[in-house]
């Protein structure tokens, strides 16, 4: 039997999309409403039209929004006539299936993390843009953030981006701020081994990497503090729609 899906609670749940990146709040409030059973399992969602209207989004956004929830296992979609998406809630990855296993303390801890790096990561942009960088410094900026461009393996990659992270947490010359970024950052990775590679996220994640470094560089602490709150909202939303 088909499960259906409770259109009432649609209205109330799906509502336009707020924020600089339209494709992660989709994904958040998408995944958000099969986690909490709107659409339970064997449920099929609303059409796409329907959906990029309730979400104020283009078709094309949420197609990749929807690519992203059946990379995560969440929805399969069919063609043609009698077609669908339809709720599947199955993780395709071993590390997937461990965090949806997850005990709802630990889940608590990584969303507890995320508030966390939200003051924490933010704040630490600021200071290093504030500091006064050598040019070693600003090399070691340089070349942190050269490695998030060029990794091409998804473990490369994630590893890259936590350096870069940690690089900038460095700069201000503040151990208890390394220590406090480094602490996020792991549990961050955790998070994000649970999460498939999604293409449009890292496109975004390299354009705020850039102009995290051209702020930092130019001594622009508004700016810096500005842009890495950015970077931690559209990761947070993410990570809160997908295992959350």
């Amino acid at each position: 039997m088909t499960a259906s899906p409770a259109h009432h609670l649609t209205e109330a749940v799906l509502r336009p999309v707020r924020g600089h990146h339209a494709f992660e709040a989709c994904v958040e409030q998408l995944a958000t409403t099969i986690r909490l059973g709107v659409y339970p399992l064997g449920s099929t969602l609303p059409s796409e039209r329907e959906l990029a209207t309730r979400l104020g989004v283009s078709r094309a956004t949420l197609r990749e929004a929807m690519a992203a929830l059946r990379q995560a296992g969440l929805v399969q979609t069919t063609r043609g006539r009698g077609g669908g998406t339809v709720v599947t809630l199955k993780p395709r990855t071993p590390s997937a299936r461990q965090a949806a296993r997850s005990s709802p303390a630990r889940r608590q801890d990584w969303l507890d993390a995320l508030d966390f790096r939200r003051v924490v990561e933010p704040g630490a942009a600021a200071l290093a843009a504030r500091a006064d960088l050598g040019p070693d410094a600003r090399e070691q900026l340089h070349e942190a953030h050269a490695a998030v461009a060029a990794a091409r393996r998804p473990a490369d990659h994630r590893q890259a981006d936590s350096r870069f992270h940690l690089t900038l947490a460095a700069l201000t010359g503040s151990p208890r701020i390394v220590e406090a970024v480094t602490s996020v950052q792991a549990t961050l990775h955790e998070m994000l081994l649970a999460i498939p590679v999604l293409e449009q996220n890292i496109a975004h994640s390299d354009r705020q990497h850039d102009a995290l470094v051209r702020a930092v560089l130019a001594g622009r602490p508004d700016r810096a503090r500005a842009v890495m709150e950015e970077h931690c909202d559209d990761t947070a939303a993410l990570l809160r729609g997908l295992v959350g």
